[in-house]
């Protein structure tokens, strides 16, 4: 099995080191492309306004100036002599949980390897306070990715849809176990912003990463993490909101009758 790795943290990151060690109870095909410096946040985004430039690290291993989708695509485009059987994303440093899957580079990483047909799993480890840094302990990462991956490589993913894996901040041997789960919503109104001035008095604004109150219950990833659970949750990419269709349709004819 040939598998491909990348990120969000950026490819010297700790989190890609304990993705190769997972891997590497799966397969030895391993490939390794990732963008050269941080790019949490950053989604879906492709980069089309500068050029993309490629260093090579070693056999198979390559990190790009772009985006974690470009790293995707650089890789199968142009590196790697075929496509990858699998894409592993992460494992990402903090959550991605609930509606924060929308800014994830790291979730997006794998959307782009849904979108060609591949397997693709994100993995991302929880931490339990801000300020940690390379301090973040990804010891049930560690402990528990190779035993939520196999089953998963084993079954035949649906096409369009990937998985999201967020493991919990907590030791290894305090995991409850492996839930399977749908995406949760925050409550957004606590989100912050911190303000400050930088040193030449100009005023500037940092995007917080406080903790997002959620709604009680035990059927989403948000409370699965929250009672020590593994959070395991499939995404799909066809967006569509198909119960609102039938009432777009009716709106839309019932206006153009009155005109």
């Amino acid at each position: 099995m040939r598998i491909l790795l990348t990120n969000d943290d950026g490819y010297h990151a700790p989190g890609m080191a304990v993705l190769e060690a997972i891997a590497r109870q799966l397969s030895d095909d391993i490939w390794v492309c990732a963008p050269a410096e941080e790019q949490s946040g950053a989604g879906h985004s492709l980069t089309l306004s500068r050029p993309v430039r490629v260093r090579e690290h070693g056999e198979r291993r390559w990190s790009c100036t772009g985006t974690p989708t470009d790293s995707v695509m650089i890789a199968m485009g142009k590196l790697m002599p075929e496509k990858p059987d699998l894409i592993l994303s992460g494992v990402n440093r903090g959550a991605n949980l609930g509606d924060d899957i929308t800014y994830s580079g790291t979730v997006s990483a794998a959307i782009e390897g849904a979108l060609a047909g591949i397997p693709a799993i994100a993995l991302s480890q929880v931490y339990a306070r801000e300020g940690m840094g390379d301090a973040v302990p990804f010891e049930a990462a560690e402990a528990w990715g190779a035993k939520v991956l196999r089953p998963l490589v084993d079954m035949a993913m649906t096409p369009r849809t990937l998985i999201n894996v967020n493991f919990p901040a907590i030791p290894a041997e305090a995991v409850k176990g492996i839930r399977v789960v749908r995406q949760g919503f925050h409550d957004y109104s606590r989100g912050s912003i911190v303000e400050g001035t930088d040193p030449r008095g100009y005023r500037y604004y940092w995007f917080g990463l406080h903790g997002i109150e959620h709604s009680p219950g035990h059927d989403t990833d948000l409370e699965a993490i929250d009672d020590g659970y593994i959070a395991v949750t499939p995404l799909q990419l066809d967006l569509t909101h198909d119960a609102s269709l039938a009432a777009l349709r009716g709106a839309y004819a019932a206006r153009l009758a009155s005109d």
